[in-house]
């Protein structure tokens, strides 16, 4: 798998954002990635240092709508989280830095 396609996007949230001091970071990959896939995806793309990587399938969220006709009751999608976090000596990723 190529590293374009386990890191699939950031998530920014507000509990991301504080550990940006701390180089911690936390992506949502690819469902079939592993934690070596995600480390050697994350050293590829920012050119960075990766000491550890926990991951968490996260369970969608059931979500209902009230309607013209009725309600309506559906759920978001399942996805995976990767929290990376890198060496000491390693450079913060340039992308979280421009955020905070």
């Amino acid at each position: 798998m190529e590293a374009n396609e386990v890191i699939i996007r950031p998530i920014l949230t507000e509990k991301s954002y504080s550990g940006i001091a701390n180089k911690v970071y936390s992506f949502v990959v690819n469902k079939k990635a592993n934690k070596v896939e995600i480390a050697q995806a994350v050293e590829e793309m920012f050119g960075v240092e990766v000491a550890k990587v926990n991951t968490i399938n996260v369970k969608g969220h059931k979500k209902s709508q009230n309607t013209k006709n009725g309600r309506t009751v559906g759920k978001t999608s399942d996805f995976k989280k990767a929290v990376v976090t890198l060496t000491e000596k390693s450079k913060p990723i340039a992308f979280f830095e421009s955020l905070s």
